[in-house]
Formats: C-alpha cells, structure tokens, sequence
C-alpha cells in the first residue's frame, strides 16, 4: 500500500515577488482538450476529435490575504504575457518521507481582481483571476508539459505536438 504526495508547502511569486505567508490559496490551471464527437459515414459510433487546448484552460486564481498594491499596477496590462506568475509547492508521500518540487510559471494578466466583503474587524481577502497564454509546470526541475499559445508550441513530456502543424503552414 502506498500513500498520496500531499501538498504540505507551497509558495507563490509575482514577478518574482514572493507572497509568502499572504497567499491562502491558489486554483492552479486545469488542463483540459476541447474534444468534438464526429461520426462519419459509415462509422458505427462517435469518436472525440481533439481540436486543441479546452476554451476556459487558461485560468488560474489565487487569494491574498488583504490588499496588495502591485496587483493593482498591473490591472489593465496590454501584452496577454505581462507578468509572470510561479507557484511552487513541495508534496510529500507520509509512508516514505518522499518530497516533490512543483513547479507552474504562467506568463498573462489579470483578468479580475475581486476585493470580497469590507467589514471593519471581519477577514479581508482578494481574489485574483489571470489569464495565462504561457504556461510550465516542472517536477523536479524537470519539465512535463510547456504551452505557449501565441508561440504555437504545446510540449509534453519532451514532445512538441504542434511541431508537424507549424511546419505544415511555413512556421
């Protein structure tokens, strides 16, 4: 019998500013294919065509406690990679001791900053939702899956799988 990696540190930096001790919780991206059933003649039932990366893949939200004054500057950047996020979080398995480095760098911008209830004495947290159009994750340091949507490249497990389409319209 073995035991899950549960996440047990974790640690999130905005252009390489830490939040340590202020972020309470991240929503890390969910990686999802837009799949679309075809059923040509003579096929006797639906198969999924993968028609690439999912429509609301690239979201990720995260909470601070309080306020913060650079998410604020940067509300309202015009490149869609302006600012880079990275999340690190160290997983452990409780029967081995056995520790991961996790790793996600997104590189886009806010799409929303959602202040919560203002309540003088009450909590106070703010909610941030960016928008990615880059994004990494590494094991560690080792890098499983890399996306850059506006640079046309989707790499899995060393594999680029964009790599025949690119060349295939003179990129």
């Amino acid at each position: 019998m073995a035991l899950p990696k549960k996440l047990k540190m974790m640690n999130l930096y905005n252009e390489g500013n830490s939040y340590l001790g202020q972020t309470g919780e991240v929503t890390l991206p969910k990686l999802s294919r837009k799949l679309e059933n075809w059923r040509g003649g003579g096929m006797n039932g639906n198969v999924k065509v993968d028609l690439g990366l999912g429509d609301d893949v690239n979201e990720m939200t995260w909470k601070l406690g309080g306020l913060d004054k650079l998410v604020l500057q940067q509300f309202g950047a015009a490149s869609v990679s302006a600012l880079g996020l990275r999340f690190a979080g160290s997983y452990q398995r409780d029967d081995t001791r056995e520790t991961d480095a996790v790793e996600i760098v997104v590189r886009g911008r806010h799409e929303e900053i959602d202040f919560g209830n203002a309540k003088a004495g009450d909590d106070t947290e703010t909610t941030i939702k960016t928008i990615w159009t880059y994004y990494k994750l590494s094991i560690n340091g080792e890098t499983i899956i890399e996306i850059d949507i506006v640079g046309i490249k989707e790499v899995v497990n060393g594999v680029d799988l964009l790599e025949e389409h690119r060349n295939n319209i003179g990129l």
